[in-house]
């Protein structure tokens, strides 16, 4: 058994936030119900594309978070949208939300609406820049807040221009971070038997991944420049460029530099009390990194990954994201799987990088198509077919049962 087998999850978000953090409580064995607007969730439509024959399409970045859910789409404009919304509230232990501030108050689906209805509900709302605040109502996406927040403005080489960190590090610590607040509200409702409001931003969690940052920062009196591939506290841990490539070494103690200086047939250097410490190696960094550019230079990234890796000198090649899929550790480790889409045939993901002693880490069931679950979720409430066919002819609900056999 999943350790959140028996949760019940109703996820109201869209794009990469909210998306990840349910996918991954789904993951731990929550069952997911995904409410969408009848167009779906923003990402299904973002390039690039599976599709098959017949116009039925999804894009990459949708089916990358959206696994181990069920899809109901809902017209929350109407009455009868909203309803359906209190009921699923009613017998869910978790509600997540992503609307624009003022959008689900303005709907009565806000925290107090749904729980007067269920005081046991943990209600996560995920915002831009939080709820409160003279930005509350301002929209924010990963690149805007990479730019707002500062980390832009030290991402990149040198002198060179601003850069976007092309892994949405923002909208995937927020979904950690909403993942992290839903689990510990569910620990202390098995306390306290109340539910509680759970709030996130994307501002928080930039400013949440600040932290070491703007430490030094407040010691220097200056913000941090672009470094490139370097690190302003550590020496020599950086990109070297080897006789047929980049190689990435990361010295990040003396011990480590001492195995270097040994395996490059440097031994004085450990000694040599410009380099014998780590805090005397950055203070020299220009001095320490170009001699050793030098020594790196002379050899291949082949030999230079297997002496220091020998060594124990971490020393690994600048791998792009197919090589590491296919990688033996990634495989052995079971965090890239095959499975198979009712449409869109065998495809592959990524496992959840989460795993526990006694349970196989699996995919589950792949994503949804918009409203694939729509009329069996319905039936589950307790609606009549006569009632779901009124909802589906009035356009309230969308279906869509089409798969491949």
């Amino acid at each position: 058994m999943k350790p959140l087998t028996g949760i019940k999850i109703l996820d109201m978000t869209k794009v990469l936030a909210g998306p990840i953090c349910t996918q991954y409580l789904g993951d731990m064995g929550a069952e997911i119900i995904k409410l969408e607007s009848p167009k779906g969730d923003d990402t299904r439509h973002w390039p690039p594309f599976h599709a098959d024959d017949d116009g039925q399409r999804d894009g990459t970045v949708f089916l990358s978070v959206n696994r181990n859910k069920r899809s109901i789409a809902v017209d929350l404009k109407t009455e009868a949208g909203r309803d359906i919304v209190r009921k699923l509230a009613a017998e869910v232990d978790v509600v997540v939300e992503s609307n624009s501030s003022g959008v689900a108050e303005r709907l009565g689906i806000d925290y107090a609406s749904l729980n007067a209805i269920n005081p046991r509900l943990v209600y996560c709302s995920i915002s831009g820049f939080g709820r409160t605040g003279p930005l509350a109502n301002t929209k924010g996406y990963d690149l805007v807040l990479q730019a707002f927040t500062g980390v832009m403005a030290m991402t990149g080489e040198p002198g060179g221009k601003h850069i976007r960190v092309p892994l949405s590090p923002i909208d995937q610590a927020t979904g950690l971070n909403a993942q992290a607040g839903i689990l510990a509200a569910l620990f202390n409702r098995e306390r306290s038997g109340q539910g509680a409001y759970v709030e996130v931003s994307l501002f928080e969690s930039a400013i949440g991944l600040l932290g070491f940052n703007l430490q030094r920062s407040w010691k220097h009196g200056r913000a941090p420049e672009k470094s490139g591939t370097g690190h302003e506290s550590l020496c020599p841990y950086q990109v070297f460029k080897a006789s047929d490539g980049d190689v990435l070494i990361g010295v990040a103690n003396d011990r480590l530099w001492q195995g270097f200086c040994k395996a490059v047939g440097r031994a004085e250097l450990a000694e040599d009390q410009r380099f014998a410490t780590n805090a005397a190696r950055v203070q020299n960094s220009a001095e320490t990194n170009a001699f050793v550019a030098e020594i790196v230079a002379k050899r291949s990234i082949a030999d230079w990954v297997e002496l220091l890796t020998e060594m124990g000198v971490p020393c690994v090649p600048i791998n792009d994201v197919l090589e590491i899929a296919d990688h033996p550790q990634t495989l052995a480790r079971g965090m890239v799987q095959s499975y198979d889409h009712p449409v869109y045939g065998q495809m592959r993901a990524v496992a959840n990088p989460v795993s526990f002693g006694g349970i196989e880490r699996d995919l589950g069931t792949p994503p949804p198509l918009l409203g694939q679950h729509s009329l069996d979720i319905l039936a589950e409430l307790g609606l009549s077919a006569d009632q779901i066919d009124r909802l589906v002819a009035d356009g309230v609900v969308t279906a869509s049962n089409k798969s491949k056999e």
